[in-house]
């Protein structure tokens, strides 16, 4: 199948929120999506952007049963590890379910991992849901390591009210 992976355009937004409701949807969480398409504009594309996103567009011929021609996005941002240096954080890796197999999501994820390591980045970092063994085994079978089975890392939050109480202990 013919597609082009590129980077996402302001324009590009209302499809990727799209994708980011499908992924909620496949993850089993459509509730906690709280953005809208301008906040993604916003956050991604001021003078000081928030993420990167890049998107796999496939020509019109090809478009979607829905009629999209956008049809999944890499998500992702750069962060900093004080042991090993730069990393660029993987947020999302979502390709819609009748393009799968088709070598997209690899093209998305090697992007993003070229990108990185012209950033001078020691590492591509990301979470995955315990119970979603077709992705666990996909980047196992391109040679992530699982730090929660090798080092015993667990992931945890702060948010709303949490957080708040957290900020406001600061004074």
């Amino acid at each position: 199948m013919n597609y082009t992976v590129r980077d996402s355009t302001p324009g590009d937004c209302k499809d990727i929120m799209r994708l980011i409701v499908d992924l909620a949807e496949y993850e089993k969480m459509p509730n906690e999506v709280k953005l809208s398409h301008k906040e993604l504009e916003a956050d991604g594309f001021s003078s000081n952007p928030f993420f990167k996103c890049l998107v796999a567009e496939v020509p019109e011929e090809f478009k979607s049963k829905e009629g999209h021609t956008i049809v999944g996005y890499g998500f992702y941002f750069f962060t900093y590890c004080t042991w090993k240096g730069r990393v660029v954080y993987l947020e999302d890796l979502y390709v819609m379910p009748e393009f799968r197999g088709k070598g997209i999501g690899k093209a998305l994820m090697s992007r993003i991992a070229q990108i990185g390591r012209a950033q001078g980045c020691v590492r591509m970092q990301f979470t995955v849901l315990d119970w979603n063994k077709p992705s666990l085994d996909f980047y196992s079978s391109q040679g992530a390591l699982n730090l929660t089975a090798a080092e015993g890392w667990q992931l945890l939050r702060f948010e709303g009210e949490a957080l708040e109480k957290l900020a406001q202990s600061a004074n």
